[in-house]
């Protein structure tokens, strides 16, 4: 019997969760990645297969996730979105993904 590391199982979550969600130059898809260290947003046309921008955080707390949000919403209008479609990259939407979301909600992007 082989044991999967937590890196494996959150690679299987995330294979999960992009076969439901599908990014468009319409509605582009907003992934989430938070290593050790910090926090990574980008949005990303599935179509097209290009990153259309993209921004990280110093820290990953609540404060850097909360700036980290509005960041990204504005990077997003910059390059003209206004509506995303949320991938949490199989990460729990715990209490730093959740204040990230909320966050870029305030700034002005619908999920």
């Amino acid at each position: 019997m082989s044991t999967k590391s937590k890196r494996d199982l959150r690679i299987r979550r995330h294979l999960r969760v992009r076969n439901k969600v599908q990014g468009t130059a319409a509605r582009p898809r907003m992934a989430i990645f938070r290593s050790n260290k910090r926090l990574e947003v980008q949005f990303i046309d599935d179509d097209a297969r290009i990153t259309l921008a993209g921004v990280s955080s110093n820290g990953k707390n609540a404060e850097a996730a909360k700036a980290l949000g509005a960041k990204a919403a504005e990077a997003a209008k910059g390059k003209g979105i206004e509506s995303v479609v949320f991938d949490r990259g199989g990460f729990a939407f715990g209490s730093n993904l959740k204040t990230l979301a909320d966050s870029a909600r305030e700034a002005g992007l619908k999920f």
